[in-house]
């Protein structure tokens, strides 16, 4: 008997961030914070990975950040093109299954169940998912796949960035 790995939980990494760099390819490899202003009382909505490495994290304040390390890149929110990508990459994923829940401008749930006929395993769904989100729009995504969305998320979490964990009935026991 087969487990059921139907539900895969996609979110996309350090999603303001990696739009930025994608936009401006300068910014590749440094320390990229988005959030308010160093000198206001604003927070970081998020960060790259290399920024991650210096202890910055999203909901920090900003001027935290800016001690933690003056040398990354602070840019302010852009919600507009923020909003721009995120409807392109839903649209990737509805191709996959008609039953999708977004939870968050960078993240949403399908439920493939009964789209192997069309798309093969779970885990190829979640191959091309990754394929298509990066080879059309530039940006990496992190795809959990287990038997419901708590699982699923705790996947997606356990191999960021850009990776694929499928947690099974039988390891989540």
């Amino acid at each position: 008997m087969t487990e059921l790995t139907n539900i895969l939980h996609c979110d996309l990494d350090a999603f303001f961030a990696s739009v930025e760099q994608l936009d401006n390819p300068s910014l590749l490899g440094k320390p990229v914070v988005v959030g308010g202003s160093i000198h206001s009382r604003g927070v970081v909505s998020t960060c790259s990975y290399e920024a991650r490495k210096f202890g910055i994290r999203s909901a920090m304040p900003t001027a935290q950040a800016y001690r933690l390390c003056p040398q990354a890149v602070f840019l302010p929110v852009n919600m507009p093109r923020y909003l721009e990508i995120s409807k392109q990459v839903f649209s990737i994923l509805s191709r996959y299954s008609p039953i999708m829940e977004v939870i968050s401008i960078d993240e949403a749930f399908l439920d493939i169940s009964g789209c192997s006929n069309l798309y093969g395993s779970p885990e190829k769904i979640g191959c091309l998912i990754k394929e298509q989100v990066y080879s059309e729009l530039g940006l990496t995504i992190s795809v959990g796949i287990s038997y419901n969305k708590f699982l699923a998320k705790l996947a997606s979490d356990m191999d960021k960035p850009d990776g694929l964990r499928i947690i099974t009935e039988s390891e989540a026991l």
